[in-house]
């Protein structure tokens, strides 16, 4: 049955040289792709848009020309469809050129443009894909949303998304999707959005429904061209290869990072970087394809691109010959295209053969091949955001470097190269003010040595910094680009620090509990705090993305705590977060899920830290105790180092233990809020509008933490990518390390480390697992500081280790500790007496150090796990180096770098320690001679009274037995005389 459709439609459509955003509410809403397709086809004079179509696994049709047409003939044949029956669907499907993308694919999909989206499988959406997939489209494109058939949009409050599988626990299953009502809220703000039925009526919720037409002078994209743009190309066209690149410049942006590109290529120093780095759509790789048709131009021979795929490459390529075209270069004369034969790649462009002068090459690789960059000349490399840094720093070489990158976040680690690496290259490339200033990779080399100072960031290159602004796959003020913006917090930006407010003392702040219900109920007050939050996630923290919003807000284990500043009564204004505190409740697991999850080797998805420890432990009565993870801690980067991160997790320390309990019993009971996704049987699609909570039907925003009850924990935890500064952190905090990956982090390079804290245990027996954990973390730690922790940097490993001697009792609290202490018997086992000798004679400086270095991985090991007493004291630098080169294994030269010690010095100091460590083990062994010869003594003591016993009493006078001694003594002497006489009467002749 025909009807009439309602003319909004196709006026939002017409309207916009920006994005439509139309979301289909109903089984059948597929069915009306087609006319929405229609629609956008006959509102602009190019070709058929194309269109991009993601789902999660069943597409509900066949998407295989030759499987449509024998199904058709099947159908036929059996008598259920006409011959020439024309489903308009059908039709659609054929004619169109449609790509169709699984979800988990979509990164595949990064730098390509289409003009229509097709979403459907809404459970299987996530921010991330939101973001990934509605920046491809563009401007004048339309956004469909798919969504199954409904009574009211408030439905989808409860619904149950596929990543709330991974949210859940064996203690916390209970998810209330916040960010789906937060979701459907937005799109009532949103101008450019249309909600219809499955047949394409406008919905109440719609903003988009008081849509007027334009007024059809100012026709569709007839924005007037940037004067300053014109006057740019019309001043560069005579000038050689610059001018016919300029002129295929969109915008003003693009024709000045395309100038700063060809600078560095006409240098041909070969040690520039130049990082472009813009928001999506704003033409990164379009300038990078007319950067390499310059280099091209220039000379440059050999030129490498990476990215994640060569999918993503497509644009680049597309402008790559776009400059040839425009440079007079002509294909098959001049150069030649090869595609990639990887059925996975989709038939991409991977290299480029020219000939024109001389041979010359672009040649796609993949990021981690950066082995095969030895004749590199230029290495471009494309989405460096979605690449893991460490690959991108390796890709760093002695050549000229073009990257871009998207930094809005959503690619994961989109933030950490703006942080990390281009913060690495912009003090590599300034010059130091004072001679103590470290530059950043000799500070990166603080926490790993050798490799590291490898991977940092080359010191002799210079850094140029391009960011571009005006968006060219769509027109400015997007509509669709701001709701995404808002939705997803992508642009959250940090208020600057308030000169009148100062900074006060972090004894005088507050740590509050944030209500998720009202933080995420988009209510305009908790919008403005809940961007404020995320403004802090972005700066303070590195490894950023849009899914990190739908963590922190349906995630049933976590909880959101912030640091304020005083609070006055006569305050009207939300406050300013100094600091937002992440938590995630862990533990609680049943032993019979644990011991299953040993015995097979798995480990279930969250409770990290009782994981991890059982695992590592092999300790199964550890993930039975109730613990909680601190996942984030987010200063303010205005009053980073002042002591605000110390203050918000001592209060958290503080809030767990009880110590803001209030001991009123007459409190309020916990009130009861109305449920917002409730519906009655009688309700409409058509008449019912999703409305923003009222503020009194939601719990407060901040709640103090006096008026809530702590859960009851055994122990606080973290796990972050291990850092000098972290580690001072976490260790000044009191947290004692429980495990250390022994492999970096993909995404960052860096170790992963687990740290715990006990609570004070109401009972008062104390925390011993802690102590028996840390001590055989130590051990561990000692031996593989030569394998992998080889990389660590000296200092960092020795403040590893005093983290973790911290949480070891002490020898007079632990009675059962001294039998750690160093005993004669077993030092024998470990040193022979030749050992020792040696040791002493090095000591006295007899020796050279090569004589003893096989003895020193034994001493070092004997001093740090603590078993030459206390007698023993090092200073700082001594066990740096004793560490350094008797349990890494490193040889001096290696040492005298990292701690920027001279060899001579360094010996020196080394010297010293050996002489404490060979005294104390002398020390050992006369304690153990003095303790056996005082047995010896005190039984020969005891014995004397009893001999003198047996002996008879002296008769007579000592003068008597003196006479009587003296003639026996005579008449043996008289005896010999005539002895001699007999023998010298003897006839020796005979």
């Amino acid at each position: 049955m025909r009807k009439q459709l309602d003319p909004r439609i196709p006026i939002l459509i017409n309207n916009n040289t920006n994005r439509s955003f139309v979301v289909l509410v109903g089984d059948k809403g597929r069915d009306q792709i087609v006319n929405l397709h229609f629609l956008l086809s006959q509102a602009r004079v190019s070709a058929r848009p194309s269109v991009l179509w993601c789902y999660k696994k069943e597409l509900g049709f066949t998407s295989h020309r030759k499987k449509r047409e024998a199904k058709i003939k099947r159908d036929v044949k059996r008598g259920i469809r006409e011959p020439n029956e024309q489903n308009p669907f059908e039709i659609f499907v054929t004619v169109t050129d449609i790509r169709y993308t699984y979800y988990k694919d979509s990164q595949k999909i990064l730098g390509n443009t289409y003009g229509m989206l097709v979403l459907q499988d809404f459970e299987a959406l996530t921010p991330n894909l939101l973001a990934r997939t509605i920046e491809t489209v563009e401007g004048g494109g339309l956004v469909v949303l798919l969504l199954k058939t409904m009574s009211s949009l408030r439905q989808l409050y409860a619904m149950t998304m596929d990543v709330h599988a991974r949210y859940r626990t064996s203690a916390h299953d209970a998810v209330v999707a916040r960010f789906n009502e937060r979701f459907i809220l937005s799109l009532g703000s949103c101008s450019d959005c249309l909600v219809l039925d499955d047949e394409l009526n406008v919905l109440p919720i719609s903003k988009g429904k008081d849509i007027v037409p334009i007024e059809a002078a100012k026709g569709k994209g007839a924005d007037d061209k940037d004067p300053a743009l014109t006057e740019l190309k019309a001043n560069l066209q005579d000038t050689p290869h610059i001018g016919a690149l300029a002129a295929l410049a969109s915008t003003l942006d693009q024709a000045q990072a395309l100038l700063t590109f060809v600078d560095a290529i006409a240098e041909k120093t070969l040690s520039s970087t130049v990082a472009l780095t813009a928001a999506r759509g704003r033409g990164k790789s379009a300038a990078l394809g007319l950067a390499i048709a310059a280099a091209l131009a220039h000379g440059y021979a050999n030129v490498f691109v990476t990215s994640p795929s060569p999918e993503n490459l497509k644009t680049l390529f597309e402008f790559i010959f776009k400059g040839l075209d425009a440079l007079g270069w002509e294909e098959h004369l001049d150069y030649d295209i090869a595609q990639s034969t990887n059925p996975e790649f989709g038939g991409a462009v991977v290299r480029v053969n020219l000939f024109r002068g001389h041979r010359q090459t672009v040649q796609y690789i993949q990021p981690q091949d950066a082995h095969v960059l030895g004749q590199a000349e230029l290495v471009v490399i494309d989405e460096a955001a979605a690449i893991p840094l460490p690959l991108v720093r390796a890709l760093m070489g002695p050549y000229l470097v073009f990257m871009a990158s998207t930094i809005n976040g959503y690619e994961g680690t989109g933030r950490s190269l703006s942080l990390k690496l281009i913060q690495q290259l912009r003090e590599a490339a300034r010059p130091s003010l004072t001679k103590d200033v470290k530059p950043a990779h000799e500070e990166a080399a603080s926490t790993s040595t050798k490799k590291a100072t490898q991977k940092a960031a080359p010191k002799a290159r210079t850094l140029r910094e391009i960011t571009l602004t005006t968006p060219i796959r769509y027109a400015a003020n997007d509509q669709v680009e701001k709701w995404l913006n808002q939705l997803l917090c992508l642009d959250a930006s940090v208020i600057p620090k308030s000169l009148s407010s100062g900074c006060p003392h972090p004894s005088t702040c507050e740590l509050f509990y944030v209500s998720r219900d009202t933080l995420f109920s988009f209510h305009p007050a908790s919008e403005a705090f809940l961007q404020r939050v995320m403004a802090l996630y972005v700066a303070a923290h590195y490894k950023n993305s849009p899914n990190d919003l739908q963590l922190l807000s349906d995630a049933p284990a976590h909880h959101l705590f912030v640091l304020l500043p005083p609070l006055h009564d006569d305050d009207t204004h939300l406050p300013e977060p100094l600091v937002v505190l992440q938590v995630a409740l862990e533990g609680n697991i049943a032993r019979n899920a644990i011991m299953d999850g040993l015995g097979r080797g798995l480990r279930a998805g969250g409770d990290l830290i009782p994981w991890l420890v059982a695992q590592q432990f092999q300790e199964d009565k550890f993930a039975g105790l109730s613990g909680a993870r601190v996942v984030r801690v987010a200063t303010h980067p205005d009053y980073a180092g002042m002591g605000y991160g110390s203050r918000a997790v001592g209060a958290l320390r503080a809030f767990y233990s009880g110590e803001y309990l209030s001991l009123d019993e007459g409190g309020d009971e916990e009130r009861v809020y109305p449920d917002a996704g409730a519906v009655d049987k009688d309700t409409n699609l058509l008449t019912d509008t999703p409305t923003v909570r009222a503020a009194s039907a939601m719990p407060p925003l901040l709640q103090r933490l006096s008026e809530r009850k702590p859960e009851s924990l055994d122990y606080l935890g973290v796990s972050y990518g291990l850092t000098p500064q972290l580690l001072r952190f976490w260790k000044r905090a009191g947290y004692v390390p429980l495990y250390m990956r022994q492999t970096p982090s993909e995404l960052t390079g860096e170790h992963t480390c687990v740290m715990v804290r006990g609570m004070n245990v109401a009972s008062g027996e104390g925390i011993e697992w802690l102590g028996e954990f840390a001590r055989d973390f130590r051990r561990r730690f000692l031996t593989l500081l030569s394998f992998k922790f080889r990389e660590f940097g000296a200092v960092t490993s020795l403040s590893v280790l005093e983290a973790a001697a911290a949480g070891i009792p002490s020898d007079s609290a632990d009675p059962s500790a001294s039998s750690s202490q160093l005993s004669s018997t077993h030092l024998s086992t470990l040193l022979t007496p030749f050992d020792l000798k040696r040791l002493q004679s090095y000591a006295d400086n007899a020796l050279d150090y090569h004589v003893v270095l096989d003895l020193l991985p034994i001493v070092a090991g004997m001093y740090f796990e603590g078993r030459l007493s206390a007698g023993v004291r090092l200073s700082a630098v001594q066990s740096a180096i004793l560490l350094a080169i008797g349990l890494q294994r490193k040889s001096v030269e290696e040492v005298e770098k990292e701690l920027q010690l001279p060899v001579a010095q360094t010996l020196a100091l080394f010297v010293k320690a050996v002489r404490k460590i060979s005294k104390r083990l002398g020390d050992v062994q006369k304690a153990a001679i003095s303790a056996s010869l005082a047995p010896a003594a005190s039984t020969s003591a005891v014995a004397l009274p009893m001999a003198s016993a047996r002996v008879a009493p002296a008769m007579g006078d000592i003068d008597m037995e003196l006479d009587a001694a003296g003639m026996g003594v005579q008449e043996g002497l008289r005896d010999k005389e005539k002895q001699r006489a007999m023998i010298d009467a003897l006839d020796l002749s005979k």
